[in-house]
């Protein structure tokens, strides 16, 4: 690499330190440090969600999807705005109103301690499998590009988020995030410019159109393959578990001037997420007919795949590389300048949403475990340094997951199968709460254990007799544990209610 592209690099990260350094002098509570005292506006906390919404999967692993297989997976984007229709009608209100910075108090109040808990542990786990994700995809780029051990690059990488979230608090966080999410939409625009110097945008399109790369899935009613409606599905229900039960998101509603401008953050943050979610899918289709036009010039990352993952190279299927591709064009088509530049764009990808979840992981640490279980009374200085070791604690605990995550296949797929398993129980329990309002403890208890039997039976089919396996598609969790937490939860009470 060269020494203008590692320079542009350096500066980045110490632009990003250097904001938490800044904003580290402001923060003197932990109001100041969980929720930059509600003086952010509306079009910056909306920056905010969109640059968590587009990590450093998105980066890499929707164009991988492309470039493998098709847009199927472009229909968890179409569903963002059906979500944001439900938050801002009802979830936002609701949290603004009630004024708790953390998500899961409201879950202790209508159903007891249990549902908190098990609600935080939830989300600490997403929090990591998310993490662990993204570092490996940071790591995959970058090692791809310099030759870097991976376990080295998530270390450095980690380090440097840890010092700007622990450093400047949720200010720190946000600001930074509105600079990164300029940061990788012009870098996602970049790479598709220079994609098209070399192959015209009809050619992309004529040869999307006969692969049939731009399908969506098949619009028939199968639930048992990744149809449009599985994906569309899917993506409503993580969604809903994003906006409403999500720590990162609910901690952010505080940070609005008002509930207006909490609101109006959540449909900015959909206004540019769906167009350049729809970028980064065509940047892959885009990697497909510049190779599929090109072949040698991508015969040197097939061979090295082949010989990594032990498949013959006249095997390999695209879908076995695609998150490798665009690093590998970065790598070998980029000019000197334009790579420093995208390279701080796909770190800027990552790390955005890992400083927004180690701020809120340590909200949560210190609002639901240490001021409840081991010091209630504890002054504005201890609360703030309490936060400030939690989230160094959380932030070596993802480097941990991100190595972990080494060698895996195929990013998005590991994300969503994770998040499906964590986010189905959340919902299931939030949104019990929150409709049925007759719904007792004892009934939220055994729809909780029905709803945790029925996602390990979807999480773990594979390892069940044919016989007993539920014949869904895998990404169904997470709707299928809601429903089934929130139907029995209502059945289970009108049969008490009766006795």
């Amino acid at each position: 690499m060269a020494v203008l592209d590692l320079l542009l690099i350096l500066c980045y990260l110490l632009a990003m330190v250097g904001i938490g350094v800044y904003f580290s002098r402001k923060n003197k509570s932990s109001e100041q440090f969980t929720t930059a005292s509600g003086l952010i506006p509306g079009w910056a906390l909306g920056l905010s969600f969109y640059a968590t919404f587009l990590s450093a999967i998105t980066f890499l692993g929707d164009p991988g999807k492309s470039f493998g297989a098709n847009w199927n997976p472009f229909v968890f984007s179409l569903s963002i705005p059906l979500a944001a229709i439900v938050a801002t009608k009802w979830f936002v209100p609701f949290y603004r109103e009630s004024g708790e910075i953390s998500a899961y108090t409201h879950l202790e109040k209508r159903f007891g301690n249990w549902a908190r808990t098990y609600a935080m542990v939830c989300f600490i786990l997403t929090q990591l499998a998310r993490m662990g994700t993204i570092f490996y995809g940071i790591a995959l780029t970058l090692n791809a590009l310099t030759g870097i051990d991976m376990r080295l690059i998530i270390l450095v990488a980690g380090l440097c988020i840890i010092l700007y979230t622990v450093l400047g608090g949720m200010e720190a966080v946000i600001w930074t995030e509105v600079i990164q999410a300029v940061l990788k939409t012009l870098g996602a625009g970049m790479i598709l410019y220079l994609i098209t110097l070399q192959t015209p945008l009809s050619a992309i399109i004529e040869r999307g159109m006969q692969e049939n790369k731009f399908s969506l899935g098949t619009f028939d009613f199968n639930f048992q393959t990744s149809s449009f409606w599985v994906i569309l599905a899917y993506g409503f229900f993580i969604n809903l578990t994003n906006f409403g039960i999500d720590q990162n998101y609910i901690q952010r509603y505080h940070t609005a001037k008002n509930p207006r401008d909490a609101a109006k953050s959540i449909w900015l943050c959909v206004l540019y997420y769906v167009p350049v979610s729809f970028l980064f899918f065509f940047i892959g289709t885009a990697l497909y007919s510049f190779y599929a036009e090109n072949p040698a010039l991508i015969l040197e990352l097939k061979q090295q795949v082949s010989v990594e993952k032990n498949i013959p190279l006249d095997a390999l299927q695209a879908s076995d590389y695609g998150d490798r591709v665009l690093p590998y064009f970065m790598k070998t088509q980029i000019p000197t300048g334009f790579l420093g530049l995208l390279i701080a764009a796909l770190l800027s990808a990552g790390m955005s949403t890992m400083s927004s979840g180690m701020n809120s992981s340590a909200t949560v640490f210190l609002n639901d475990i240490y001021l409840r279980y081991i010091q209630k009374d504890l002054s504005p200085r201890k609360q703030l340094r309490i936060l400030r070791i939690s989230t160094m604690a959380m932030g070596c605990l993802g480097i941990v997951f991100g190595i972990s995550m080494i060698g895996v296949k195929s990013l998005l797929d590991v994300w969503w199968k994770l998040s499906g398993i964590f986010a189905g129980g959340m919902l299931g329990v939030f949104l019990l709460g929150f409709l049925a309002k007759q719904v007792s403890n004892v009934a939220a208890k055994i729809a909780a254990f029905v709803g945790v039997v029925i996602i390990a039976c979807m999480s773990f089919k594979d390892n069940l007799p044919e016989t007993i396996q539920i014949p869904l598609d895998g990404k169904l969790t997470v709707v299928l544990g809601t429903l089934t937490i929130l139907l029995t939860g209502i059945v289970v009470q009108k049969i008490l209610k009766n006795r």
